[in-house]
């Protein structure tokens, strides 16, 4: 029974690095999709974020049910490299996760700023005379 439990965790272990992968995968490609301001590759990859951590908060929690629960009587069965693994993992992810936080929060001071930018010119464009008739030009202070 004991090696059955702990062939389940190795695996449930193994799904999580495997998650933990992908998730960094997904925050790169939303990082990429706002950089070439692509909306819809954005979105797409802020749907499979959610679904990619839903599933690592489920996985997380079967981990970490004490093994006494399990009828085990062992210390835990997961194996040593793949913890290492998925530590290493999980600091890269945390990492990538402070650049994405920063990126978004920059990304959304630059749109809060290019709103109130278009909202205070109210749309009014000048012509100029002359040559440059069908020149238009946008003014605005800060």
């Amino acid at each position: 029974m004991t090696t059955v439990v702990a062939q389940d965790r190795n695996r449930s272990a193994a799904e999580y690095l495997r998650l933990l992968m992908a998730l960094r995968e997904e925050m790169n490609n939303a990082m990429g999709a706002i950089a070439n301001n692509a909306l819809t590759q954005f979105e797409d990859s802020i749907v499979s974020q959610q679904l990619l951590s839903a599933r690592l908060l489920v996985l997380a929690e079967e981990l970490s049910v004490p093994l006494a629960t399990n009828h085990a009587s062992s210390p835990d069965p997961i194996n040593d490299r793949l913890m290492h693994q998925i530590f290493v993992a999980g600091d890269s992810l945390q990492k990538l996760n402070k650049t994405y936080a920063a990126l978004l929060h920059h990304s959304s001071r630059s749109t809060a700023l290019m709103v109130s930018f278009l909202a205070s010119a109210r749309g009014q464009i000048q012509e100029a005379s002359g040559p440059r008739l069908k020149y238009q030009t946008w003014s605005c202070q800060m």
